[in-house]
């Protein structure tokens, strides 16, 4: 059975293994940045607290253990969050994304080269899309729906890492895929979040 992406960083740091490190690096960098994006509204700073983040890790200076209820993931992106809250405090802007969607096609690409060019203008232009309805969204909703559907993380993860209790993330949710769906439906796409 492979090691849990907790196991690896547990590895770093108990026997100094730097290509343990370097998979949970590669593993969550991109994701990161694009979490951290949503909050700061800047990837060139989002880029720099992903980078943060992991210095923080790769110091030793944070402990982590694995919990049946909380993962390494959870952990990690609540880690990226409070840096991204500090820098927030320090440069004193308010959480938004930018008003100019900064992300190239390549990033927004699952990394399928079989595609052909129609897959993958409709794909680009259906991201492009979700990506503008994002942007819709307050800071909070737009946290949630991109924990949840991009990230793949369930409400109790999503609650320790947004300080909330899951109830305010079901509404979170909820409010979310309605808004989503509604300014969907207005650029003239469907979408389904169920």
């Amino acid at each position: 059975m492979p090691e849990t992406d907790g196991q690896l960083y547990i590895r770093y740091v108990k026997e100094n293994d730097t290509e343990a490190f370097r998979t949970v690096y590669e593993k969550y960098r991109d994701s990161l940045i694009l979490f951290l994006n949503g909050i700061v509204g800047n990837i060139d700073d989002a880029e720099e607290l992903m980078m943060d983040t992991f210095a923080i890790l790769s110091s030793r200076t944070v402990k982590y253990r694995e919990k049946e209820d909380a993962g390494f993931k959870t952990w990690l992106y609540a880690i990226a969050k409070n840096r991204a809250k500090m820098f927030l405090r320090k440069h004193k802007t308010m959480f938004q994304l930018p008003e100019d969607d900064e992300m190239n096609s390549e990033e927004l690409s699952d990394g399928n080269t079989d595609a052909s060019p129609e897959e993958s203008l409709i794909k680009e232009e259906r991201n492009q899309k979700l990506y503008s309805a994002l942007e819709s969204l307050d800071s909070d909703t737009r946290q949630v729906i991109y924990l949840m559907y991009f990230e793949g993380l369930k409400p109790p993860e999503i609650s320790r890492i947004m300080k909330k209790n899951v109830k305010q993330i079901y509404n979170l949710t909820a409010r979310g895929k309605t808004a989503l769906k509604d300014t969907l439906e207005r650029m003239g796409y469907k979408w389904d979040m169920s």
